[in-house]
């Protein structure tokens, strides 16, 4: 009795190489799919559950960096509305120091709620200082109008402001006692309670 050994035909070398090539492209494509899934990964921002935060690269000024229980670093500027300001002209008022700015995600999700909380707190004497980095006044003056914001703000487009204060994300909060004593520091969007509670940290 004789053994059948065939197999059936085989492959010819185009068939071979052909199907190699495939394989290799496929390796490929499937590579380029995980790499561009690995670069999103890392791109996409770090967010936190009040909103969010924007990293920025601020070159550091040269005076101290800003010291919780120590006196806030004294600036003069003038507001978008053309009116000069000092931080201590605001002495024996709390004072909420915020930067943000209008590209900036974070920072316009939680406009309306320091609008919100500015004219809350208004009546005890609380004095609302936003400081819009890397804009010109012209820019920042049309984005309060537009949304509705009524409290002092800055134009910091050349960020010598947020270079003393140290700024590395933003939104980012300074709040400063009727003395002129930094008591806390927040960065990342703030819910309306994390304000309140803020607010009423600095001016008890």
């Amino acid at each position: 009795m004789s053994l059948d050994t065939t197999v059936g035909p085989r492959k010819g070398l185009r068939e071979r190489v052909g199907q190699s090539r495939l394989g290799t492209l496929l390796v490929l494509a499937v590579t380029a799919v995980v790499v561009m899934a690995g670069a999103y990964m890392v791109d996409k921002p770090t967010e936190t559950k009040a909103g969010g935060v924007t990293a920025v690269d601020v070159a550091p000024g040269d005076a101290p960096p800003p010291t919780i229980g120590k006196p806030a670093q004294d600036f003069t500027a003038t507001t978008v509305d053309g009116k000069k300001v000092s931080l201590s002209s605001y002495k024996g008022h709390p004072v909420w120091l915020t930067f943000g700015a209008s590209w900036c995600a974070a920072c316009v999700a939680e406009a309306p709620d320091i609008q919100a909380a500015y004219q809350k707190h208004l009546p005890e004497g609380v004095v609302v200082l936003a400081i819009n980095i890397r804009e010109d006044s012209a820019a920042v003056g049309d984005y309060d109008k537009r949304v509705g914001l009524t409290f002092p703000t800055i134009a910091d487009p050349d960020e010598a402001i947020a270079s003393t204060y140290r700024i590395y994300g933003i939104p980012a909060h300074f709040f400063i006692d009727a003395s002129g004593i930094l008591r806390l520091v927040k960065t990342g969007g703030q819910s309306p309670a994390q304000m309140d509670a803020a607010l009423k940290e600095t001016n008890r």
